[in-house]
């Protein structure tokens, strides 16, 4: 089943979701380790290019996601969960979704501050639409390594509760998006 159900998710949701984590949660991994690295190691140049490069797929990725939850809306939430589970999910899938734009934009962002591009795993160039200034430069630091670390919270919390729900609930939860 390529498309969403009231049962549960399709294929598609279901790939997209997990390529998707698996990118920020590899990204957030890269940038931690890149803050690390000195000018002159060897692989300070090459992680900003893969991070920058994984960072604009995981962003056509999320537009890719946006798109297909307007073609293919997700399912309700379960029944069994309480007003304030509820409202969580909610929360948490908002926050989620925010931050799948918020971090490769600020990136992008951060990465073009100077007006020119970045290559793009070798195959071309991502082309700046403009110049920042140095506190739009600053800012999108600033959200950038906010949005890093609070997603890593939310994420983490959202596979929590989604663990919680499978095993000590039995609500079967992980099974809708396995």
């Amino acid at each position: 089943m390529l498309r969403n159900s009231p049962a549960g998710y399709g294929w598609v949701s279901k790939g997209l979701h997990w390529l998707i984590a698996l990118g920020m949660i590899g990204l957030t991994g890269l940038g931690a380790w890149m803050v690390t690295l000195g000018y002159f190691d060897a692989w300070y140049n090459r992680s900003l290019a893969l991070h920058r490069s994984i960072g604009m797929v995981v962003l056509a990725l999320a537009v890719a996601f946006a798109v297909w939850k307007v073609v293919s809306p997700s399912p309700p939430l379960q029944e069994t969960l309480r007003p304030w589970e509820r409202a969580a999910a909610h929360g948490a899938h908002a926050v989620l979704l925010c931050a799948m734009f918020v971090l490769p934009v600020s990136g992008y962002l951060i990465s073009t501050s100077a007006g020119a591009g970045f290559p793009f795993f070798g195959l071309g160039t991502v082309p700046a639409v403009g110049a920042v200034s140095e506190s739009g430069r600053d800012l999108a630091i600033a959200v950038h390594w906010w949005a890093a670390y609070g997603l890593a919270a939310v994420a983490a919390v959202h596979a929590g509760a989604a663990l919680k729900h499978q095993f000590i609930d039995r609500h079967g939860t992980l099974k809708r998006m396995l």
